[in-house]
Order: C-alpha cells, then sequence, then structure tokens
C-alpha cells in the first residue's frame, strides 16, 4: 500500500521547516513568508497558517520543499507509512 499523505495544519508544517532551518521572516493576513540561507542563495516559502491545510495545498508545499530538502529528510514529516 502506499504511503498516505498526513492532515496537517499550517502551524505544523511551519513547525516542520522550522527543524530545516528555515526561520518566520513575515506574515500577511494567514500566510506566513518562511526564508533560509542556502549553499545557493535565499531560499522562501509561504505557508498558509491555516486550522487544516487541503490535501492539495499539502502536496504542493510538499513539493514546493523539495527544492530545498532532500526527499529522504523530508518524507517521514509528511507521509504516514
Amino acid at each position: 500500500m502506499p504511503d498516505k499523505l498526513k492532515n496537517l495544519s499550517g502551524l505544523q508544517v511551519i513547525k516542520i521547516l522550522n527543524k530545516f532551518s528555515f526561520i518566520v521572516e513575515a506574515q500577511k493576513g494567514s500566510h506566513v513568508k518562511l526564508s533560509r540561507q542556502g549553499s545557493y542563495g535565499k531560499q522562501c516559502l509561504t505557508i498558509p497558517k491555516h486550522q487544516e491545510l487541503d490535501k492539495g495545498t499539502i502536496k504542493a508545499i510538499y513539493n514546493q520543499c523539495l527544492a530545498y530538502i532532500p526527499e529522504t529528510e523530508l518524507h517521514p514529516y509528511f507521509y504516514s507509512e
């Protein structure tokens, strides 16, 4: 059986990304801008700080994170086995 995408809130996603050195840079309304300084410059992500994120939104955030974080490290936080 394939891995199942977890139900996550915006705050949970922000806490996950904090573990990978992303810090809150700004917030406008319910959207939080996270950033970190990477080896190739500044890396930014915007996360909606909602009580529960849609599965499509979680998948889109996961795919954006893969540009900065190896899949082997990120996968356990977003998928259950």
